[in-house]
């Protein structure tokens, strides 16, 4: 799968390839985790089981990130956490809702830029076919 988008933010392309590299893996995880256990789980249980698909694939994560907000030159630790990042480079959150909503892919691009990650994937578990839920966004650009 092609992600085109990553070169026209002045990415370099070394790390645009990595970077779609990631997350082709992360999405094939999901995938795995989704025909395992199906809709209707929390968010906990999807999240612990792509953890550890991502893990058993060698990739580093790191979980419950903290994400600082820096207002008027003062670094505030507000409790913002996400739910995962990928090789320190790509943002994950899991989601399992009827349906994902613009706050959800709102709060996705605020912390790409709060983080300056350069990608992020929204995963909705609690779909029928996951591929209908996931939501790819590159540095404030929404890609679908």
């Amino acid at each position: 799968m092609a992600w085109p988008v990553l070169m026209s933010t002045g990415m370099c392309p070394v790390t645009a390839l990595r970077v779609n590299a990631i997350t082709e893996r992360v999405i094939g995880a999901a995938i795995r985790v989704h025909r395992a256990l199906g809709p209707g789980l929390l968010e906990s249980v999807y999240l612990a089981c792509l953890l550890h698909e991502l893990r058993g694939a060698g990739l580093s994560v790191r979980t419950q990130f903290p994400v600082p907000v820096h207002y008027q030159d003062v670094r505030l630790d507000c409790g913002y956490r996400v739910d995962a990042i990928v090789e320190d480079l790509v943002i994950v959150e899991v989601k399992a809702v009827g349906q994902l909503a613009p706050i959800h892919e709102a709060q996705l691009l605020t912390y790409l830029r709060l983080s300056g990650r350069p990608v992020g994937l929204m995963i909705n578990f609690n779909t029928r076919l996951l591929t209908a839920g996931i939501r790819r966004v590159v540095n404030g650009l929404l890609e679908g």
